[in-house]
């Protein structure tokens, strides 16, 4: 990878995406292990009853697993070839648990630390300002809204509030190609990870909606009672992992190959 100006570079939205639904393939079969024993180990608390207290075993081993799956297809998705992503230390049917994998798991907790910080003081900022405001919490509570207070007031809190919301998200999608700078840059990569999709987070954002609709489709089918029950969990899970990740990582390793800019000769970035 050769370097490039950081500010010159911007998302193809359209060529991503594209290259994401030709890799789909190609990220099934290569991790199709680690994608079927995680749909087991999600659904087994489900189907079978007789694990009783073993619950929290099947969790552990969900997590482990999905940890695996995430390290697979993001070694899949950011390669051109199934030969490749072995030589990134893909095992066989996408089963691994290597350094890369400890490194993952250092690098998501990294990032979740560092919006978990954000959060809290964004929701200081949020009460100090509401409490500031003195708004009618018997009013906001029954939902009298013309009793609550005055309209600038709640203007000032609304924006509070909203800008509470999107700064959070936005720091989620730029923090959105840890997992695959982490395999390809083979170090543990978690803030740093943002400087890669700098000036491409409204093209993430829209790649991100476009991947995620399978899910939007189960909740639609789950909230509209198409699907109850056993069979609404199955299709969620199934729907999540068998579709939804795979498709979710090829989007965000074929961004990660347009947007990288670093390689091993030059340093760390």
């Amino acid at each position: 990878m050769s370097h490039r100006d950081v500010g010159s570079r911007r998302l193809k939205l359209t060529r991503a995406l594209g290259d994401a639904g030709a890799a789909f393939p190609r990220l099934w079969a290569g991790a199709a292990g680690a994608l079927i024993l995680l749909a087991a180990a999600c659904l087994a608390p489900v189907l079978v009853d007789a694990l009783g207290g073993a619950v929290a075993g099947a969790t552990g081993a969900a997590v482990v697993l999905g940890v695996v799956a995430v390290g697979a297809l993001a070694r899949l998705s950011i390669t051109p070839s199934l030969r490749a992503a072995r030589d990134l230390g893909l095992g066989p049917g996408g089963l691994q648990f290597k350094w890369p994998e400890l490194r993952l798991i250092g690098a998501a907790l990294l990032c979740l630390i560092f919006l978990a910080m954000i959060v809290s003081v964004l929701g200081v900022i949020v009460l100090a300002i509401a409490g500031g405001a003195e708004l009618n919490v018997e009013a906001i509570q029954t939902r009298d809204w013309a009793a609550v207070g005055a309209p600038w007031r709640l203007a000032v809190v609304g924006v509070v509030v909203a800008g509470a919301l999107i700064i959070p998200l936005v720091l989620a999608v730029r923090l959105s190609l840890f997992a695959h700078a982490t395999l390809g840059r083979r170090q543990m990569v978690s803030l740093n990870s943002m400087g890669i999709a700098y000036g491409s987070f409204w093209q993430l954002m829209a790649g991100l909606v476009v991947t995620s609709l399978p899910k939007i489709a189960l909740i639609a089918l789950i909230g509209g009672g198409v699907l109850t029950g056993t069979s609404a969990t199955v299709a969620w899970v199934v729907g999540l992992v068998g579709v939804q990740l795979p498709l979710t990582m090829a989007f965000l390793g074929a961004a990660y190959r347009q947007l990288e800019y670093w390689s091993p000769q030059e340093g760390p970035a």
